[in-house]
């Protein structure tokens, strides 16, 4: 229970997270609002801030970006349905060399007017008389197209489907292109499991959220560059909204134990693993068995689940059972055989392990009336770090600029201010200069 009111303190409390995550859409409904949308693309926060489970610099910012005017259907999709002026793909999933949660993209009817000249220049002939939509030369252009897009981005080496930069040096943001996928069967299959969770209201919202691809194959596949992976984040972000506090907490903690003691090199275990976990055990559990008292069991519960899937290199994802999120994960025997010995030790250390995270230790190891404060100047300063954000969408011009001296941004910049000279005071430090103050505000946020 102090676990539960500590990791409160910290930010990962139900009020904080409600609040981020009402905010990021806020954001994304006021950049999607903007006439100027050259792209045409629909920008979705996801990952952890969609979720509201991070700080402002505490992780990348993850961005899609949907092309508004490419749609991609299953078989049995009546296309008439369907506008002359979108792009129809139909998704091929049933090839014995497809891997499941991935398919190909078979161009079925192109736009009747404008089509988009990143989508022409990465069709290629299947040499049975079809064209295929290229997962890696639709990255490639949309890549290039982002350089030349985003001058106050420092653009960084391409990771996967994903184009990582950086803002100010410090706020990290990546961006991944996506293509809406109406894929009714398979959601379907997913809603007609037996379920303790989520609600019956909530699986239609995520059934009616949809899917997206993304422009990624399956890492053992030798036809990667023609595959696209099948992606779920609206509804993803969807479950996380709805876990309770404990189970959201849970989450966090796994991710730090991922940050703090596993430690992986190269992605061989990642944070969607654990949010796979944690979305199975809700699943399977009744909501009322998660409470503050009972943060450690499903904590546990969570580590045995994630030392199962480590040795036996298997976890269903979610939404596609069928898909193995450890296969083809790079992972080596020795990585295999340390990661299952610590994940014992941590088990064997009981409510001990909570110390073996940095920021978590420091949090218990506080004074609380310090703590308590600082707590409550960093929770202010990220609030009013999104609403600026929030606020300079709201007044930016049509050439992009910001008249920086409209009233609303000036209380809230010279609110940041206060906050953070009280700070430095009660850190004992003479501010001498902006950039002090920009140092503790930034490592405040992270």
């Amino acid at each position: 229970m102090e676990i539960c009111t500590i990791m409160t303190r910290l930010g990962y409390g139900e009020m904080m997270r409600r609040w981020r995550v009402e905010k990021y859409r806020e954001n994304d409904r006021l950049l999607n609002a903007r006439s100027l949308n050259k792209q045409r693309n629909t920008i979705i926060t996801a990952g952890s801030k969609a979720e509201g489970l991070t700080c402002f610099l505490e992780s990348d910012w993850d961005v899609l970006f949907v092309l508004t005017d490419v749609l991609c259907v299953e078989a049995d999709i009546n296309l008439l349905t369907i506008s002359d002026d979108i792009d129809v793909f139909r998704m091929d999933t049933m090839d014995t060399l497809v891997y499941p949660g991935h398919c190909r993209l078979l161009q079925e009817r192109p736009a009747v007017h404008t089509r988009l000249s990143i989508i022409i220049k990465a069709l290629c002939d299947n040499e049975y008389g079809g064209v295929l939509l290229s997962s890696s030369l639709l990255l490639d252009e949309y890549s290039a197209l982002s350089l030349t897009h985003n001058a106050m981005l420092e653009h960084h080496e391409r990771a996967g489907p994903s184009i990582p930069g950086t803002i100010n040096g410090v706020h990290h943001i990546d961006r991944v292109i996506a293509l809406r996928c109406s894929c009714p069967s398979i959601l379907q299959r997913w809603a007609d499991r037996r379920r303790k969770w989520p609600s019956p209201n909530i699986v239609q919202k995520v059934v009616s959220l949809g899917a997206f691809v993304t422009p990624v194959g399956f890492k053992g596949s030798d036809y990667k560059h023609m595959e696209w992976r099948i992606c779920f984040n609206t509804g993803e972000a969807e479950f996380v909204n709805n876990l309770n506090d404990t189970q959201a907490k849970v989450y966090v903690i796994l991710k730090m134990i991922l940050r703090d003691i596993i430690k992986p090199n190269n992605k061989e275990i990642t944070s969607y693993m654990l949010k796979n976990i944690i979305l199975w055990q809700a699943e399977n559990t009744p909501q009322t068995e998660f409470h503050s008292r009972s943060l450690l069991h499903w904590l546990h519960d969570g580590l045995k689940k994630l030392r199962t899937a480590i040795e036996k290199k298997r976890l269903c994802y979610y939404m596609i059972p069928e898909r193995n999120l450890m296969e083809a994960c790079g992972m080596h025997d020795y990585q295999q055989h340390k990661w299952v010995a610590d994940i014992t030790d941590m088990l064997e250390e009981g409510p001990n392990v909570f110390l073996r995270l940095k920021k978590l230790r420091k949090a218990i190891v506080a004074s609380p009336e310090p703590m308590m404060w600082f707590s409550k100047k960093r929770m202010e300063l990220e609030m009013l770090r999104l609403e600026y954000d929030n606020r300079q969408e709201e007044i930016r011009e049509k050439d992009w600029k910001v008249d920086y001296s409209d009233s609303i941004l000036e209380k809230i910049k010279s609110r940041k201010c206060d906050i953070l000279i009280q700070v430095a005071q009660r850190m004992f430090l003479k501010v001498s200069s902006a950039n002090q103050l920009i140092d503790i505000y930034n490592r405040m946020l992270m």
